[in-house]
């Protein structure tokens, strides 16, 4: 079945955050802007989800659901057919997306005044969420090898270890860096966890939207053993672009773990949204992933046009992709300061992108641009940015 990914489909006027907020945020006029930022994407839905949505609003009642067996085992069913991990359902638990998973999890396993290990530069929803829940952000920086890809530097992180630490929250694939993290660099995560008694939060939202040659490898999958200090958060909201359902899962094999993650869940009286629970289901089907499919193919072609055209202007950098729709592209080659650059980037080539600093350290440099939209328009954004910097070449 072929699906349509060029349709433009309008998003200025329906509330759209990523394209009525930039003006305010970014300073770039939608009319003639272009919207790169926020990481939601400009495609349609998978068809088995629109049709799901358009059968409950036929049906006209939405009152108190007797199940959610079937959305539970569609989850399962996602991660071992797509993923190869066996997940029993009485494991999986439902959030109100998956910031809120984080701060569930923070809630329900740590305590205020904890330091909770991010590996900076991360996506930038972590620090805010951790500062929220009066916790405190422990930067641990990744390191690039040769290829500018990030590695872990877990002997440097070792000698910056102060015993406040009690959780690391590890981001698979990473966001903004698009790496695919191997199954021997999540052990190798797993052993420093276990040597300084330190919860695990692996959020492996963007884990369907890997690009040839990677494999997302689940962290559990990896380090099977790792259970009883881990939790596993996902969502089908970057796959399916559901992030407006705010529907996402807390994954916690462990028997220990699901008791005190369940009785903080009753406690703060928590329950899902029958919407977005069915969303889910129908998105983790067959027919879904046949579109997801589809979907990382027309992607791979948006970062293999956005690469070629970013990488030929001198002094930028697009960090090699090997999963998500983000790419992450240093500036640092042209020498110039950060107004500067935005200048070009927001006010010559009308693009807006997320400032890199927001990541935390090592982001300073980079802007973050979100490629989850029509081919037109990443000729576009690749066509402005070459003009924009077109002294440099």
């Amino acid at each position: 079945m072929g699906y349509d990914f060029d349709r433009v489909i309008e998003r200025r006027g329906s509330n759209s955050a990523k394209w009525d907020a930039m003006e305010t945020l970014y300073g770039v006029d939608p009319q003639d802007g272009l919207a790169m930022w926020v990481a939601d994407a400009d495609f349609a839905t998978a068809p088995v989800v629109t049709a799901a949505m358009r059968a409950m609003a036929d049906h006209g009642v939405y009152g108190y659901t007797a199940s959610d067996a079937a959305y539970r085992e569609a989850v399962c069913w996602w991660m071992r057919t797509r993923h190869g991990w066996e997940v029993a359902p009485e494991a999986v638990f439902t959030t109100n997306g998956l910031c809120n998973a984080v701060a569930l999890v923070l809630d329900a396993m740590t305590a205020p005044g904890d330091e909770i290990i991010l590996m900076a530069p991360v996506y930038h929803a972590f620090a805010k969420t951790i500062r929220n829940a009066g916790r405190v952000v422990a930067e641990r920086p990744l390191v690039q090898d040769e290829a500018g890809l990030y590695r872990m530097d877990l002997p440097a992180w070792e000698a910056a270890m102060t015993g406040r630490e009690r959780a690391v929250i590890l981001c698979s694939p990473h966001n903004p860096g698009g790496r695919v993290w191997t199954a021997e660099e999540q052990r190798a995560l797993a052993e420093f966890a276990a040597r300084h008694d330190l919860l695990v939060i692996s959020d492996e939202i963007h884990q369907d939207l890997t690009f040839p040659g990677a494999t997302h490898v689940p962290f559990l999958l990896a380090a099977p053993d790792a259970a009883p200090r881990t939790a596993v958060l996902n969502a089908p909201s970057k796959t399916f672009n559901t992030a407006g359902m705010h529907c996402g899962q807390v994954i916690l094999p462990d028997p220990a773990l699901r008791g005190r993650f369940a009785a903080r869940m009753q406690a703060l009286a928590m329950a899902p949204s029958s919407v977005g629970q069915e969303a889910t289901r129908a998105a983790y089907s067959p027919e879904g992933a046949a579109w997801v499919d589809a979907l990382r193919d027309y992607l791979d072609g948006n970062r293999r046009l956005f690469d070629a055209g970013v990488n030929a202007i001198p002094g930028l950098r697009s960090m090699p992709l090997e999963a998500t729709y983000l790419a992450w592209v240093d500036f640092s080659g042209t020498g110039m300061e950060t107004a500067e650059i935005l200048d070009r980037v927001q006010g010559r080539a009308r693009i807006a992108g997320n400032l890199g600093a927001s990541f935390g350290t090592g982001g300073e440099s980079f802007l973050r641009f979100n490629l989850a939209t029509q081919r037109a328009r990443i000729e576009e954004a690749v066509a402005r940015l070459q003009a924009a910097f077109a002294d440099l070449q």
